[in-house]
């Protein structure tokens, strides 16, 4: 008998194409097409753009010269978040059917002030990770009736999971496997460090969360390399993964690239970008040295 044919490692890079990319982007990039080139694997473009109001034609076409200019190559098509809502909104369908999300009417001012109120009081409020507020429990335990009365007259709300019961229904300890630059090994998850994150947001479709859980699925990725910065949301996705019934990839978070003054390289602020590096005069080996690859 034949044995089946072992697949590929698939491997990903997933920007959002809200602004020009940096030398933290081409670190994470450089690193996903490395190591899929030394694993025999495939290396896919993801664009993650569903804040559609920062997301731009533009700014995705910048991507695709920088990544060019950069070397890579990539498999078509590219595979965009804004048109895969129907997917992410059937996730979350899912959760709200099993009781394990509810509608979130809070805005994210109105959960800080209500954190800085109780911290003024010297009564200490749980934040995740990232050092946001965990969100109140007040929408956690409205009754259906009060939720469809406020939804039906048109307020504004999102989607929160609701991280107590969603733990509770798995009935088992999460983990992930880890190989990259800080802890290894196989990683205890704790997603409820994090609180009831949002699935779905008020401002636009899904979340991240959701979003980047469902398209590693759909896209069969084996391996998931991005900054250390997301190390903790793994626990996130871990989660969702398990609740949904999704194959769990191998984990890799990198080094990050820190600005002089030690915060992680942004768009947002101003940030040199790869293109401005390269109308300088850099080449694509100089960005690689400059990155210590």
């Amino acid at each position: 008998m034949i044995p089946p044919a072992r697949q590929k490692p698939v491997f990903r890079f997933a920007p959002s194409p809200n602004g020009r990319l940096h030398l933290g982007h081409a670190l994470s990039a450089l690193i996903n097409a490395d190591m899929a080139k030394a694993a025999g694997g495939r290396l896919l473009l993801r664009m993650e753009d569903i804040d559609i109001g920062r997301c731009t034609p533009e700014f995705e076409t910048a991507i695709y010269d920088d990544l060019t200019w950069l070397g890579l190559a990539w498999e078509e098509p590219v595979r965009r978040q804004s048109e895969h809502l129907d997917e992410y909104r059937a996730a979350l369908k899912q959760l709200i059917v099993r009781g394990l999300a509810y509608p979130a009417f809070m805005t994210r001012g109105e959960v800080k002030a209500r954190a800085a109120q109780s911290e003024e009081q010297d009564r200490p409020w749980p934040r995740d990770p990232d050092g946001a507020p965990h969100y109140p429990e007040d929408d956690r335990f409205l009754t259906d009736s009060v939720r469809r009365k406020r939804i039906a007259s048109g307020e504004r709300h999102g989607w929160r999971l609701d991280m107590e019961s969603a733990i509770a229904s798995i009935g088992t300890a999460l983990t992930w496997a880890e190989t990259g630059d800080g802890e290894t090994g196989e990683i205890a998850a704790d997603p409820a460090a994090w609180g009831d994150v949002v699935l779905w947001r008020s401002d636009a479709p899904s979340s991240y969360h959701l979003s980047v859980t469902v398209d590693d699925a759909a896209q069969g990725v084996t391996h998931v390399v991005r900054g250390l910065d997301l190390f903790h949301a793994t626990s996130v996705h871990r989660l969702l993964q398990t609740l949904l019934g999704l194959p769990a990839p191998r984990y890799h978070h990198h080094r990050l690239i820190l600005g002089k003054d030690g915060r992680k390289l942004s768009k947002s602020q101003g940030d040199t970008a790869l293109a401005e590096l390269r109308k300088a005069g850099r080449t694509s080996e100089e960005i690689r040295r400059l990155l210590g690859l």
